[in-house]
């Protein structure tokens, strides 16, 4: 798939609305129960990049930033303000922030994930494009130094060990994310008089599968 490993400007991120979504075909039946499913193991994630335009500036940026991107061909990163690190937000990223696998001597790439928990339900969310510079590691309470223990697939989210863990020590990782998405639109309609009236344009975007 087309991709720019290039991220949405952050300023322009911020303040906007969005959040993840998911699929359910609910069913009811005849007696008034219902049947729900759905073909989704993972949720995508939509937001509205207009809301964060405060200038006439900022809308040359978001039009640049569009153009380059050629529409809705090419994906890029995207800084989710509300969910964007593994910890809590307003904690540091940490290298026990979460378990990632158990060792077993002979693997060496893990993929990155984050938890989300409620109650007794949990919920694993792959994480594919972690911010370079910001991926913590450690192997049983050890914290692990990137370059010498390990290296980062920032592409991918991927970490690469330079030796496999022994079997059965515990992996474990904190990093800041970004969310792999795309435009969803192939253009966009703004005025200078409506801008200036506090009217934004609508920029849909969404989360894509990489």
């Amino acid at each position: 798939m087309a991709f720019h490993e290039v991220r949405f400007p952050a300023s322009l991120s911020f303040g906007s609305v969005g959040g993840p979504e998911r699929h359910t075909d609910v069913v009811t039946l005849a007696n008034g129960y219902e049947e729900r499913n759905t073909a989704w193991a993972h949720s995508r994630r939509r937001y509205d990049a207009g809301v964060g335009m405060r200038s006439l500036d900022d809308i040359e940026t978001l039009i640049a930033f569009f153009e380059a991107r050629r529409g809705q061909l090419f994906g890029f990163r995207w800084k989710d303000w509300s969910d964007y690190k593994t910890c809590k937000a307003s904690s540091e990223v940490g290298y026990r922030d979460q378990v990632v696998a158990l060792g077993d001597g002979v693997t060496t790439r893990f993929s990155l994930q984050k938890m989300y928990l409620s109650g007794e339900q949990r919920y694993e969310r792959p994480i594919s494009k972690p911010v370079l510079g910001s991926v913590r590691v450690g192997v049983e309470g050890d914290e692990m130094q990137e370059g010498v223990h390990f290296d980062v697939d920032t592409a991918r989210g991927l970490i690469v060990f330079a030796h496999a863990p022994d079997a059965g020590r515990q992996i474990t990782a904190g990093f800041e994310f970004d969310v792999p998405v795309r435009f969803d639109t192939d253009r966009i309609l703004t005025s200078v008089a409506s801008f200036q009236a506090g009217d934004v344009p609508n920029v849909p975007v969404v989360e894509v599968r990489v």
